[in-house]
Order: structure tokens, then C-alpha cells, then sequence
């Protein structure tokens, strides 16, 4: 067993110090099924025109979305994303945003889940809803 760190239940220590949300800076704060939260900051997540990318943002959902699918998932079972949208209200420049992610529907083979990220003053900054799939765990992992 590794002594790195697992950001996800179930990750293969192997890949742990590879993972796209530890690169982000995005900390997950609250670990409950039923509202997941997870920071990131804005800076080294930019645009070219200084604002956050939206592709952060949906980073950042997706991150949150699907570790609250893997928490509601049964026993055995792993989330892959299967759908995201993301709409982008307003742009954060500076500090930190902040997404809570609660559960739409939790199903025995898709869950969707809401995501609202705000900036540091609490103003939404984007929306995004993500549906996963629920899969038996491959073999060996």
C-alpha cells in the first residue's frame, strides 16, 4: 500500500500523484454523499483574458459530481461520468471558488447531481448538473 494520499475512494495508489484535480489545487472540505464540497483556486486556472476557464469550472464539478456518485454508488460499484453541462454566470479573477454538490437523483445505474460554484464574495459564478454511471469495479482494482 502507498503512503500517498487518496483523493478518490478507490484510486489505484499507482495513479494517485497523477490525478487532474490534485494539479488544480481543488481540496475537498466535506465528504458526505448528500452535499459534497471541494475548493480550487482561480489563480493558475485562468484564461487567457485573466478570468477562470470554464473548463476549470467543469474540472472542478466533475471532480466533486463524481465522487458524490461513488459515495451513493452500492458496494462493488464505481461512477463514471456520463454527462456534464456547465453554465457560466459570471467570471471569478481572483481567490478561491467554492462547489457544493448535492444529489438530483441517485439510481442503481445513473445518479445527477447539481453543482454550484461560487466565488469568494458567495456570488454563483457557475451551474453545472453531471450524470454518472454506476459500473461493477473491474477486476483487480
Amino acid at each position: 500500500m502507498s503512503d500517498t494520499p487518496q483523493p478518490f475512494p478507490g484510486i489505484d495508489p499507482a495513479i494517485a500523484d497523477q490525478v487532474l484535480p490534485d494539479r488544480m489545487g481543488i481540496e475537498v472540505t466535506d465528504w458526505n454523499p448528500q452535499r459534497m464540497v471541494a475548493t480550487m483556486p482561480v489563480k493558475g486556472n485562468l484564461q487567457p483574458y485573466g478570468l477562470l476557464h470554464g473548463g476549470a469550472n467543469a474540472v472542478l464539478a466533475e471532480t466533486v459530481g463524481s465522487m458524490a456518485a461513488v459515495l451513493n454508488a452500492p458496494e462493488g460499484k464505481i461512477a463514471v461520468g456520463l454527462e456534464i453541462s456547465c453554465t457560466h454566470h459570471r467570471a471569478a479573477r481572483t481567490g478561491t471558488v467554492t462547489a457544493v454538490c448535492t444529489p438530483l437523483h441517485v439510481g442503481r445505474s445513473t445518479s445527477t447531481f447539481e453543482i454550484v460554484i461560487t466565488d469568494d464574495e458567495g456570488k454563483r459564478t457557475c451551474t453545472s448538473r453531471l450524470t454518472c454511471l454506476t459500473r461493477d469495479q473491474p477486476p483487480g482494482a
